[in-house]
């Protein structure tokens, strides 16, 4: 199982989600963020992309709204886009697109990555290293520090000071043993299921956590997109 970081010494089968629901609300476009482009290719191209290059033997899956289908392909077509992937139609939210997403994996002893379709700036290391972690450990969440000073807010208006190393900002990849993680989304959602590391918890299961990377960030708003564009000027994909 080749990646460009060597030979990988798992025999695990590995997969990897790629969620991509949203609306392009927050972007103030007249498409889904997933499909603008970055460095002349949409978002999403990047992203799968970025784990085909790390290890060719993952397979992907891409969750999107069904009506999304056709101006996929059709934009495949248009930028020559060839790196295989199953496509899957999402859910009304981010658990039940996750969750159609798992159901097309038959197997249960592999890993699988969940990833948000439009970070297209994890590091290939993070991405093996959640591989690794989650097969060690059953699941692995990209984490990164704060930099800045945090405070809690109360319901009557006050705020007080928290210890900002006591906290890290969640990311994608996060990873788990698919056998885990397919009996987790076996619940009713719940309001609190704000990714798929919550999901895992409600089962009672610790998750571990694995150093992100800063640069990993969620493309949302139009200075995202400035950002994104700045990243690639430096480090070309």
């Amino acid at each position: 199982m080749s990646a460009i970081f060597g030979i990988s010494q798992s025999f695990m089968k590995k997969y990897a989600i790629i969620v991509a629901g949203g609306s392009g609300t927050r972007m103030g476009s007249p498409i889904p963020k997933q499909y603008l482009e970055i460095g002349n290719k949409p978002i999403l191209m990047h992203s799968l992309e970025k784990f085909f290059k790390t290890d060719s033997s993952i397979r992907l899956i891409l969750v999107i709204p069904e009506v999304d289908f056709d101006f996929w392909r059709a934009l495949c077509e248009k930028f020559d886009f060839t790196v295989p992937h199953q496509l899957v139609k999402g859910g009304k939210s981010r658990f039940q697109s996750v969750r159609n997403g798992l159901a097309q994996i038959e197997k249960t002893d592999g890993l699988v990555a969940i990833h948000d379709g439009v970070r297209p700036f994890v590091k290939p290391e993070v991405i093996m290293e959640s591989f690794k972690t989650a097969e060690a450990e059953g699941s692995a969440i990209a984490v990164v520090a704060l930099k800045d000073s945090i405070r809690k807010l109360t319901d009557d208006g006050k705020s007080f000071f928290q210890e900002r190393q006591y906290f890290r900002l969640v990311q994608t990849p996060q990873t788990f043993q698919v056998q885990k993680i397919k009996k987790a989304f076996e619940v009713t959602e719940l309001h609190h299921f704000t990714d798929d590391a919550t999901v895992y918890e409600h089962q009672g299961w610790q998750v571990s956590l694995i150093a992100g990377n800063v640069e990993n960030i969620k493309i949302t708003t139009p200075e995202d997109m400035e950002y994104g564009n700045y990243l690639l000027g430096k480090n070309p994909m």
